[in-house]
């Protein structure tokens, strides 16, 4: 999981210490200057202040001397040649020396003038011990903080990212929930973790056996409406074989054999759509046309009366790889589909290198019945008595399963067209 939940409290811990670093220099240095700038400078105003009261005392005061601080005294109506020269020039007030290495305070009374220097190096050692030390001290305990924060919370991530880990790399139809089992869980999980591990795995379980009734049932359904089929099949033939039946008796007996072989091709649909993905179905090489031909006859049945006229058109002559019967289900849906919502005009339906295309002048669908034409047991017109609302969610699972392509475009009043596109990089087209 390369964006999981551990990789972004690290990142978030990591922004938090860079951040914070950030503001800890920064002030570092706001420190410091207000340290060599302002407190520096009360001093040496307290400092001056303490010598003229001593001097108001005592004239024969000395300025201050000692490691950190020089001072100078010009007594009124003396000159300032005794003083260094860059203190000469120097007007009453606060200077800072960068090129001498000197902060002056320049403090001018009655009986003269009083120059107190201090060393910037010593400034700067003091502010070192006094701003930049315990800075870097609070800059430290900040880090440790965070480190500390960021392996509680890591460790109290870290079941959530195991579990997600392994819920990741579940196959949906063979979830492995043995590995949530209880007894299974790593030691340190506990609390809510181990509630969603319980959760999961109850859910795992119920998935699985969803997914294997369905199965069964798709399996034992198909199976069982084999034998009245085969029943249906039987009499059929053995009533065409009778003489002197009348035509309409004989065209009633071919509908229900095309119904039958209608019915057994949804069940081998079915069988298909039930089996895992990686069981390729029995397939064989055939021809396009001759199944949309086929599926056009029995769909001209299905007209009746109608002012409908059925077209196919066979601009080429693909060959396909796969089980016939799908496509038999595919254009049969799609054929009946149109029938049923076309009470005039034609259909046409267009056999091309890679696809096939249907097209009709019938109702046609509005936008929003068209989005969801797909949904199983949707109608987009539910007042017409026909269908069920499957066939096109069928459709698009068969198609779904062997790499074709549908789609529909259609507007009201006008028609639908749908279009199907077979795997032409499969190796399913010859």
């Amino acid at each position: 999981m390369p964006h999981g939940l551990p990789r972004k409290i690290r990142i978030a811990f990591i922004v938090q210490m860079v951040l914070a670093s950030l503001a800890i220099l920064l002030a570092f240095y706001v420190v410091t200057a207000l340290f060599k700038y302002s407190f520096i400078q009360a001093t040496l105003k307290d400092e001056a202040a303490h010598f003229w009261e001593l001097y108001a005392a005592s004239p024969a005061q000395p300025p201050p001397n000692n490691h950190a601080l020089r001072g100078y005294l010009v007594e009124a109506g003396y000159s300032n040649l005794s003083l260094p020269a860059n203190l000469r020039p120097l007007a009453p007030g606060f200077h800072d020396l960068v090129d001498d290495g000197q902060l002056v305070w320049v403090d001018r009374q009655d009986a003269g003038t009083l120059y107190l220097v201090y060393l910037r190096e010593q400034a700067t050692r003091v502010a070192l011990w006094f701003a930049v030390l315990p800075a870097m001290l609070a800059l430290f305990a900040i880090y440790g903080a965070t480190w500390l924060t960021y392996k509680a919370s890591k460790r109290m991530v870290s079941p959530v990212a195991w579990l997600a880990r392994l819920v990741s790399r579940w196959d949906p139809r063979h979830p492995d929930i043995a590995a949530l089992a209880p007894e299974r869980l790593p030691p340190d999980m506990e609390g809510e973790a181990r509630q969603l591990a319980r959760a999961l795995h109850t859910l795992g379980g119920r998935v699985e056996a969803h997914l294997e009734r369905e199965r069964n049932f798709t399996r034992d359904a198909s199976h069982e409406l084999r034998t009245p089929l085969t029943v249906i099949r039987v009499a059929s033939d053995m009533a065409l074989e009778e003489e002197g039946l009348a035509p309409r008796v004989v065209r009633s007996l071919h509908r229900i054999q095309r119904s039958g072989r209608d019915m057994e091709a949804v069940i081998d649909a079915f069988l298909i759509l039930a089996r895992e993905s990686e069981i390729e179905p029995q397939s064989e090489w055939f021809d396009v046309c001759e199944v949309v031909q086929e599926e056009a006859g029995t769909a001209r049945d299905l007209l009746g009366d109608k002012p409908v006229e059925l077209l196919v058109h066979c601009e080429a002559r693909p060959r396909l790889y796969a089980p016939p019967r799908v496509l038999h289900v595919v254009v049969g849906n799609l054929l009946r589909n149109a029938c049923s919502y076309t009470d005039r005009g034609r259909i046409e339906v267009t056999i091309e290198e890679d696809g096939v295309v249907v097209a009709d002048t019938g109702i046609g669908m509005a936008p929003e019945a068209l989005a969801r034409a797909f949904e199983p047991f949707y109608r987009a017109a539910p007042e017409r008595p026909t269908g069920s609302g499957l066939g096109l969610s069928i459709v698009r699972r068969l198609c779904e399963r062997f790499g074709w392509t549908v789609q529909l475009d259609s507007t009201l009043d006008t028609g639908t067209r749908a279009v199907i596109r077979f795997d032409r990089e499969g190796g399913q087209l010859a």
